[in-house]
């Protein structure tokens, strides 16, 4: 697949979406798409103040963009050649690429799909995704919201302008307000057809997104409180050094912890104790995306935490009352490359389209309906039916309510997406997975030659790549810092000599970090069972514990053949170390195992979870 690939869409909206106020009262008339059928809502609101907020949130996080912008000076300098100041080479060039660009033909629009309004019997609900692939949201009010609530139920697009979004702070709370959307709407009559090219690329975030709801979670709930004084330390401070993480400490029994890097900042949860079975440290990404949230702030009743795990989307649920915000955080923006490893793990195993078929059926007859009510109902195998609600969550046909815990039908389009459209970023990415062996040859040509773990910097990772087409070896390497970002890469291959990462990684990087990524999975698996165990020659394990004054003290045990060695003490000092020589390899691994299971005896906490995927 092309990384300009588009899926054409078409919407028609007869109306404009406005924001009406009067003497007696205010309405908010929304737009719908016409060629979606018969759907809207229209009602009082019961409490103006909490769907005003609420809305505006919404339009904020719709409207993100976070990624980074080079400053463009082509006006200063074109200014600087009209006074007669020096006009170098770079000057002209650059005031020709202004010109272009602006003169230059129509220009392109940022295409986005509209946001997706879909009324269900119980409740109305809003989605967005914002511009960066960065963030999903979900906003959801009760049936309990509206007074004398009309309904046609369905999905549909929706019409939220900037225009509409920068009126709703005029919206006086102490003075109705009525809700119209689709039925019966006035204002300008705009019948003529608009055509959006939806990039694949934005399209395959966006469903991912609802790929990884599918998947098991460390859950946490947190007061209020608590994400108030996240958001008043994430605005107090900024950090101008890597890590940037959020870090969650949960230990079954206590309250959660939030730590925020790199200043190590530790936030007690006033919340209820965290109900796991094991204890689990897990870093987080893009915290400053949650300053989106502090207009919905004072409307909060309950704050829950999901946690995939490195690498992967992490998602809030805000409980107001009336409404509920889900807020997914992907880990990933637009020029993100080391997504790549993510995505291979929310796509559906081989197989899974009978089942699939089922799963939709089920939930059009029946409703909404929990993982554990669509298994038993099924009889088939909980991995099974995972992977067949992961398949129509990436043709767009199913969500899953965070806050209700449910899987919904929601046909994002009128026809199916087809999942092979959005399997790869772009062609490099498709290549990688050819390299892997993921194909129809079957081959895999990609082997990791050396790992080494840098303290405080990342994972260096090495590889030869036999490139059967192009008759020639490859020895990738990269450095993937504490982050998940790429430092210090190289190859050999005629893309990265020509831009480097200016274009994103060739396919034998993306194959390394894959390769990485699933060798890192499969070890992890293995290592729980005692075969399993004896083929472990060389690996890192990092345990923490917070003593009563708060202070975190970190042991790292590392096993290198016949050597074990371990280095701890607190985390802002410099640590102790101890080297460990035994006769043989299985001495080595019984003593490394050993120290383990005593560090967690101890109340000592595994951190690997914590380390970016």
């Amino acid at each position: 697949m092309s990384g300009q690939a588009t899926r054409k869409v078409t919407v028609q909206y007869h109306a404009q979406s406005e924001v009406a106020a009067s003497g007696d009262g205010s309405r908010l008339l929304f737009a719908l798409d016409g060629r979606r059928g018969a759907v809207g809502l229209r009602g009082k609101v019961t409490q103006p103040a909490l769907f005003r907020d609420a809305l505006s949130t919404l339009a904020g996080i719709l409207g993100s963009d976070l990624r980074y912008r080079h400053r463009d000076r082509a006006q200063y300098l074109a200014y600087l050649a009209k006074q007669g100041k020096k006009a170098t080479k770079e000057i002209w060039e650059a005031q020709k690429a202004f010109l272009d660009e602006q003169l230059g033909g129509e220009q392109k629009k940022s295409a986005i799909l509209d946001p997706i309004l879909s009324v269900h019997p119980d409740e109305v609900s809003l989605e967005v995704f914002s511009r960066d692939e960065s963030c999903y949201a979900r906003l959801a009010f009760s049936n309990e919201m509206f007074e004398g609530r009309e309904a046609a139920h369905g999905t549909t697009y929706v019409d939220l302008n900037e225009k509409v979004a920068d009126s709703l702070d005029r919206v006086r709370t102490y003075q109705p307000l009525r809700f119209e959307a689709g039925i019966g709407p006035s204002g300008v009559q705009t019948a003529e057809a608009r055509d959006l090219d939806i990039p694949y690329a934005w399209l395959r975030g966006f469903l991912q997104v609802q790929s990884a709801a599918t998947l098991p979670a460390a859950t946490c709930d947190i007061e209020p409180i608590d994400l108030y004084n996240l958001l008043f330390a994430l605005r107090a401070r900024k950090a101008k050094t890597s890590p940037r993480a959020l870090r969650f400490e949960l230990i079954p029994g206590q309250p959660p912890r939030m730590v925020l890097e790199p200043w190590e900042t530790v936030l007690e949860s006033h919340g209820a104790p965290y109900m796991g079975k094991v204890p689990r440290v897990v870093r987080t990404f893009g915290r400053q995306r949650l300053l989106a949230l502090a207009k919905i702030l004072p409307h909060v009743k309950s704050v829950r935490a999901q946690l995939l795990g490195g690498g992967l989307p992490l998602f809030w649920v805000l409980d107001l009352g009336a409404a509920s915000l889900s807020l997914g955080l992907t880990g990933w923006t637009e020029s993100g490359w080391s997504s790549a490893a993510a995505f291979d793990v929310l796509m559906p195993g081989a197989g899974a389209a009978p089942l699939a078929a089922k799963v939709r059926g089920l939930l059009d007859r029946n409703g909404p309906m929990t993982f554990e009510q669509l298994v038993k109902e099924l009889a088939s195998k909980p991995e099974d039916v995972r992977a067949a609600l992961q398949l129509e969550c990436l043709r767009g046909q199913l969500l899953f309510d965070f806050a209700k815990k449910n899987f919904r039908p929601r046909p994002l389009f009128a026809e199916p997406v087809d999942e092979s459209a959005i399997r790869f970023g772009n062609p490099r990415e498709a290549r990688a997975h050819r390299l892997l062996g993921d194909g129809a040859a079957g081959n895999n040509s990609v082997q990791i030659t050396k790992i080494h773990e840098i303290s405080g910097e990342g994972i260096e990772i090495h590889g030869e790549i036999n490139d059967r087409e192009s008759l020639r070896n490859f020895f990738p390497k990269f450095l993937l810092d504490l982050e998940g970002r790429v430092r210090d890469a190289g190859c050999g291959c005629p893309h990265f000599k020509r831009s480097g990462l200016r274009e994103g990684p060739c396919e034998h990087m993306i194959a390394l970090r894959l390769a990485f990524a699933r060798r890192k999975a499969e070890a992890e698996a293995l290592r729980k069972t005692p075969e399993g165990r004896k083929l472990i020659h060389a690996e890192t394990r990092t345990f923490t514990r917070r003593d009563e004054s708060g202070a975190e003290v970190v042991y790292r045990v590392s096993l290198d053949d016949k050597l074990v060695m371990v280095h701890w003490g607190n985390r802002v000092d410099v640590p102790r170390q101890q080297r460990l020589w035994f006769d043989t390899d299985e001495d080595a691994r019984k003593a490394y195992f050993a120290r383990l299971e005593e560090l967690a005896s101890e109340g000592f906490v595994d951190a690997d979870d914590a380390s970016a995927m």
